[in-house]
């Protein structure tokens, strides 16, 4: 609800409006309090006083019930009582324009962005990476740069790490030596990223944060909805996906001080399940963006339990501060709570750490900055209603703002555009061809010679068998001869030595003799 361009948050018992500045809203904020006491309500207070004042919102949205501003609320009995409590008689019922988002494309529209724009150090912090490791992975995304290889997504960055793995020795001597072991490392922690939804949120085409900041036609800022109903149980991805869309945002902007109205305001639901198994890299970064991103006129609201839950180097960044009922029964619990009181500048009228324990759903203890800068005293006041719907919307009326939102067309369906996976896959199948080819002549080469060979040897063992044939007819014709010459010789022979017993003994030795004389002929 706005008043004199101010957001109006709520009254106290006295009348007295509870607001916040515009011009002090990229000092960041804080929305805290036990499960049903009201944080959710504050929230949807306070992003449709922004939207109204024309300032693009963005809202991660754990449970589903946030949707509900895309619908107009209706009247029903606690409302107006409390609205009469107030004495707030111009109250009306909105619906404000929303462009739903879900990394997982189920109940939004796919929100992604690629490998190459995360880049080396933010990914590094994301996967917990070592610094020797951190190294390397800057090492294979210079390489791809150097070699003109796109990283558009999860198969691409782990084809360039398997690349990279087998022309090790050859890369060595230009970018320094890159062990087998963190090579084998980082694409661990991708495999791990990519289980969490990763491969979902990295690809084409990736989100242009320049589209975000729009309002509608009547001049109220886009309220950007995210749904994190899934992707909060991997909080690895989740973290990811809030310091890319914060490091984007302050590279895209210019300095510019406080401004009249901030340029864009962000709200992250359930803060604590973003924190609780962050790295100590990651969380590092996160409260460096959160310090440096309110010069860009962007100011960021955690909604959580309790503020304990937000690490202290971003929890001292929150100037603006609304604290619903905390419950304190253990010792330990309590002195929680009196360190969350401590940190109200201290109101005489009460005491605060009694108060945040005695609240009443819908009502909260709160500081806001004022125009001055300086915080304003601890005051009790009762949260005013939304103007849209307290109850989520149903999946119908989700459908139809899904599909009938600007920026539908441009991001809903992914695209698989021509970058290293694909490349080095092109690249693998030529080498793999070229062997084959090169296997093939030499198995070619291998049975020309083989068959040569063999035709070689059919040549001489046929040489061989005609040589000896050859010799065997020779031999045959020879032994006719030979002993008929031998025999008519020894028969001349032995008749005149002996008569008729002689000649048939000198035929049968001249014919002997003439065979033996005949292959020792043929052997020389």
């Amino acid at each position: 609800m706005i008043r004199d361009q101010k957001i109006v948050m709520g009254y106290s018992a006295e009348g007295e409006a509870a607001v916040i500045e515009p011009k002090m809203a990229n000092r960041h904020g804080l929305i805290a309090g036990a499960t049903g006491t009201g944080k959710t309500v504050s929230l949807k207070v306070m992003a449709e006083g922004f939207s109204t004042l024309g300032v693009p919102v963005f809202v991660s949205d754990v449970k589903g019930d946030i949707s509900g501003m895309a619908a107009m609320g209706t009247e029903n009995e606690n409302v107006t009582s409390r609205l009469e409590a107030m004495g707030i008689g111009d109250f009306s019922y909105e619906a404000y324009p929303v462009t739903f988002w879900d990394i997982y494309g189920k109940n939004g529209i796919p929100l992604r962005t690629t490998i190459s724009e995360m880049g080396p150090l933010l990914l590094s912090k994301i996967l917990n990476l070592t610094t020797v490791q951190s190294d390397v992975l800057g090492v294979v995304f210079k390489i791809a740069d150097d070699e003109q290889l796109l990283l558009t997504d999860t198969k691409d960055l782990k084809a360039m790490l398997a690349y990279v793995s087998e022309k090790n020795k050859e890369y060595e001597a230009e970018y320094g030596k890159m062990s087998s072991q963190s090579l084998a490392a980082i694409t661990r922690a991708v495999v791990v990223l990519e289980s969490e939804g990763g491969d979902k949120f990295f690809g084409e085409p990736a989100l242009s944060v320049a589209d975000w900041f729009t309002t509608d036609t009547s001049g109220r800022g886009m309220m950007h909805i995210l749904d994190a109903s899934s992707l909060i149980n991997s909080p690895k991805l989740y973290g990811a996906f809030l310091l890319w869309l914060l490091s984007e945002l302050f590279e895209l902007l210019p300095e510019v001080g406080d401004l009249e109205l901030p340029r864009m305001i962000f709200f992250f639901d359930e803060a604590h399940l973003l924190f609780n198994d962050a790295s100590k890299a990651l969380l590092e970064k996160i409260e460096q963006v959160v310090k440096l991103i309110r010069s860009k006129g962007v100011g960021i609201y955690f909604c959580t339990q309790n503020p304990a839950d937000i690490p202290g180097g971003v929890l001292s960044q929150l100037s603006n501060k609304i604290e619903h009922a905390l419950h304190a029964y253990s010792p330990a619990e309590q002195k929680g709570v009196k360190v969350i009181a401590a940190s109200y500048p201290v109101n005489p009228d009460f005491d605060t750490f009694d108060a945040i324990q005695s609240l009443g759903t819908g009502e909260a203890v709160i500081s806001f900055l004022r125009e001055d800068g300086i915080p304003s005293i601890a005051t009790k006041v009762s949260i005013v209603p939304p103007q849209s719907s307290m109850t989520m919307i149903d999946a119908a009326q989700r459908e139809q703002k899904i599909k009938g939102a600007m920026l539908y067309a441009k991001y809903y369906n992914p695209t698989d555009p021509d970058t290293a996976y694909e490349f080095l896959q092109r690249r693998a199948a030529e080498r793999e061809m070229a062997l084959t080819d090169e296997k093939r002549a030499l198995e070619e080469a291998k049975a020309l010679e083989k068959e040569e060979k063999a035709a070689q040897k059919a040549a001489e063992k046929e040489a061989q068998r005609q040589s000896r044939a050859k010799k065997q007819a020779v031999k045959t014709v020879g032994n006719t001869v030979a002993g008929t010459v031998g025999r008519e010789i020894g028969k001349q022979v032995g008749k005149n030595m002996g008569g008729t017993f002689g000649k048939t003994l000198g035929g049968n030795v001249g014919a002997s003799i003439g065979r033996g004389l005949l292959a020792t002929l043929l052997n020389r």
